[in-house]
């Protein structure tokens, strides 16, 4: 059984220690990092950008926690979580789901990627997508 990235903004490697790496792009004229990929530089407008793999951990810049689920859905497992945004070591900051409870997070604390099983495929492969929980040895 492998596990399938639900989307291709991250790489995901075999074996359940393999590190999960943000899929991000740099532009070679001014050297800016973006997450998710483009192919315009933001910041110069040079067109081509080269991909790179981006930090497994980062910064909490900011935080919520959400009491109402996106677009209202009611039958989901979990009805509230968290949500924020990571400052990455390349310089993107990046909004996504934390794993964790509300008494967990604090801004400026070290973060790291992970992955949620979401469902299986088919094929019997775990559909997976990342998310960011709290280092340990800040808990």
């Amino acid at each position: 059984m492998a596990r399938v990235p639900i989307a291709d903004y991250f790489e995901v490697t075999d074996g359940d220690d393999a590190p999960v790496r943000l899929r991000g792009s740099r532009c070679p004229a001014c050297d800016e990092v973006f997450y998710p990929r483009r192919l315009v530089c933001a910041k110069c407008l040079h067109e081509g950008t080269d991909d790179v793999l981006l930090s497994t951990s980062g910064t909490l810049y900011t935080w919520t926690w959400v009491h109402v689920p996106l677009f209202a859905k009611t039958d989901a497992e979990v009805s509230e979580y968290a949500v924020g945004q990571v400052d990455l070591a390349e310089g993107p900051r990046v909004q996504a789901i934390l794993m964790g409870a509300p008494g967990d997070f604090s801004i400026g604390m070290q973060l790291e990627l992970g992955l949620e099983t979401l469902r299986q495929d088919a094929d019997g492969n775990d559909v997976v997508i990342y998310r960011f929980t709290p280092v340990e040895a800040d808990r």
